[in-house]
């Protein structure tokens, strides 16, 4: 986790974002880059890709001022946490500017030359971070993304979960997560009952990570009368986790259809910062 790509737009949830990402980015003494994020190409789009209406205001107007204001907000979120300014490529902490702005296209495609891109927790209003933002991290980016939740979290990477459902995504996802797990004091692997894809166990996947030296303990828990993203939540609340591992959309691995299923709920709905890949 030594590279850290950080699009930076003016929304409701720009600060903790930005907070977000400097305390991972200290964790691991990353790189971490900020860049400007245009605003969508339309300002008329009736629905994001999680199925939920947006309605912008039809007097939209791009403001000129908003690269130079996201700058700011960035250098001063990453001095206030101790980043020093990078002046050569070294293995230190420290943070970069790229000053043009980019949209979202950009951010698929620029990071993949990153290890994690962090994006704000999405929402279907006006002033929220946009779900196309978060889609194009995690569909072109071929990288995990960490979804900054709407308050600046105190700690992060203590008590981790893993969400495991016995898919690719969720392999994947772990894969890419070793370095957190291994740095976590305490990991748990829970398994929804009747969420399942065919697939290894939560046991089989427990005997992996404690090969990689990772001390993890299981978890599996009938759902109930709950979704399985709201049993999910549930749990990793209770465990006192302070991020979350999950695979995106193994229900559907068509973008453009309506997300559903625990991975639209857990992006839209959870109070802990989430790592996940597809």
């Amino acid at each position: 986790m030594k590279t850290i790509l950080v699009p930076v737009e003016m929304h409701d949830l720009a600060s903790t974002t930005l907070e977000a990402a400097a305390f991972f980015g200290k964790t691991f003494g990353s790189y971490l880059e900020g860049f400007p994020l245009s605003p969508a190409l339309s300002p008329f789009l009736a629905a994001d890709a999680m199925g939920a209406t947006i309605v912008y205001d039809s007097d939209f107007r791009y403001d000129d001022t908003a690269p130079d204001e996201a700058r700011r907000m960035f250098e001063r979120t990453m001095h206030a946490h101790g980043v020093p300014a990078a002046e050569a490529e070294s293995g230190a902490l420290r943070f970069g500017w790229r000053g043009e702005p980019q949209g979202d296209n950009f951010v698929g495609s620029y990071g993949r030359v990153f290890d994690v891109t962090v994006v704000g927790r999405p929402g279907s209003k006006a002033g929220q971070p946009r779900a196309s933002t978060l889609e194009a991290a995690l569909f072109e980016s071929g990288r995990p993304v960490l979804i900054a939740p709407p308050r600046a979290p105190s700690r992060m990477g203590e008590t981790i979960m893993i969400a495991w459902n016995g898919s690719t995504e969720t392999a994947r996802t772990i894969g890419f997560a070793m370095p957190l797990l291994q740095h976590a004091r305490r990991a748990i692997v829970l398994t929804v009952e009747g969420s399942s894809v065919p697939g290894p166990t939560g046991e089989e996947v427990g005997r992996y990570l404690r090969y990689n030296g990772i001390n993890c303990e299981m978890r599996s828990v009938a759902p109930g009368s709950r979704s399985a993203g709201k049993t999910i939540l549930d749990e990793a609340a209770e465990c006192g986790c302070d991020l979350l591992i999950k695979g995106a959309f193994t229900q559907s691995r068509i973008r453009q259809m309506i997300f559903g299923g625990a991975t639209r709920q857990i992006i839209t709905e959870s109070t802990l910062p989430v790592f996940m890949a597809h």
